[in-house]
């Protein structure tokens, strides 16, 4: 069985100790909302608690409340800042489950009728172009 401990040298802990950018959209005393730098779709966030948590099975109840009423804030922002359908609203646990950073996090993405999902994996996108998300999705919270 693999090590399930909470390593905080993963990418979303750097980028909460500052040690690595992010295109970042909402913070606030309990969790941190960034655009996702391999965007499987236009708008694709990430929303993580500031909490050490690895995934859902060890967060404490209070992390978990705090970060689903962000998740909520922001899915309805990136709705609105991408005139949206619907949204895919995503998590996952362990390698098993399809976990890349072991860092509890919650996909938020904006989706439209027909359009498929990009692959994960299908590279870094354009640093202008996630500042450009982020904008919007920062405006459509203003708003």
């Amino acid at each position: 069985m693999a090590d399930t401990a909470y390593d905080p040298n993963n990418v979303f802990g750097k980028i909460l100790r500052g040690e690595m950018p992010a295109h970042t959209v909402y913070e606030d005393e309990h969790t941190l909302a960034f655009m996702d730098v391999m965007p499987q779709g236009e708008g694709h966030t990430l929303v993580i608690p500031k909490a050490p948590s690895r995934g859902l099975l060890d967060a404490e109840p209070e992390t978990l409340a705090a970060l689903m009423r962000s998740v909520q804030t922001v899915a309805r922002a990136v709705k609105a800042a991408f005139a949206a359908d619907g949204l895919t609203v995503f998590q996952f646990n362990e390698a098993a489950g399809g976990q890349t950073v072991f860092h509890l996090h919650v996909h938020i993405i904006p989706r439209r009728e027909g359009v498929p999902l990009k692959r994960h994996e299908g590279g870094m996108a354009d640093p202008a172009l996630l500042a450009a998300h982020a904008e919007r999705i920062r405006a459509a919270l203003a708003g």
